[in-house]
């Protein structure tokens, strides 16, 4: 092997720990702002309204997106196994559906295409927690108004945390520190 094929799998390993201690940090937080912070219980049925989908919307502009679906499950995953257990599997399943519509690859978080991508968010969880809760619960009428009602409240409060972080953190270019660093 090569000084130079050395070096620069130093670089790929270097840069690959960062990401990975970054989606820590990131499913770290999102585990305890969806559980504790402004965490609403909502109904009969353990579910409970919550921002912390905001942090994934960011995970999802920052990270790679293999780093950002692992952020949203563990993140997503650990709050529901801290607060609602039932709802873990299909958590950690929607989350990391969430993450897609998002990009990453813009020098600021805060684009045209990841604002549109919070409204397809909101309609992937609300559908996704709807089917999760008739199969449950077994509802189906009005389960499905009541889940995307409440989806509504989450999804929307979390775009609008995600597009306030979003221009804070472009303001003081994160991503151009981020991207100097890994």
């Amino acid at each position: 092997m090569t000084t130079k094929t050395t070096a620069k799998t130093k670089v790929n390993r270097s840069a690959k720990m960062k990401y990975i201690s970054l989606t820590g940090l990131m499913a770290a937080m999102i585990a305890i702002m969806t559980a504790y912070i402004c965490h609403i219980p909502t109904g009969v049925n353990g579910g409970y309204i919550h921002f912390g989908d905001s942090l994934i919307y960011i995970a999802a502009a920052i990270l790679p997106t293999p780093y950002a679906l692992a952020a949203a499950a563990i993140g997503g995953g650990l709050a529901d196994l801290m607060t609602a257990p039932m709802w873990a599997p299909a958590t950690i399943i929607i989350k990391m559906l969430i993450t897609i519509p998002f990009t990453n690859r813009p020098a600021k978080i805060i684009t045209p295409r990841n604002v549109i991508a919070t409204v397809i968010a909101y309609l992937i969880s609300g559908v996704s927690y709807f089917f999760a809760e008739y199969i449950i619960f077994g509802s189906f009428g009005s389960a499905f108004l009541a889940s995307m009602s409440g989806s509504l409240i989450q999804s929307g409060g979390s775009a609008v945390f995600f597009i306030i972080f979003g221009l804070a953190l472009d303001k003081v270019h994160i991503k151009s520190i981020l991207n100097s660093q890994l």
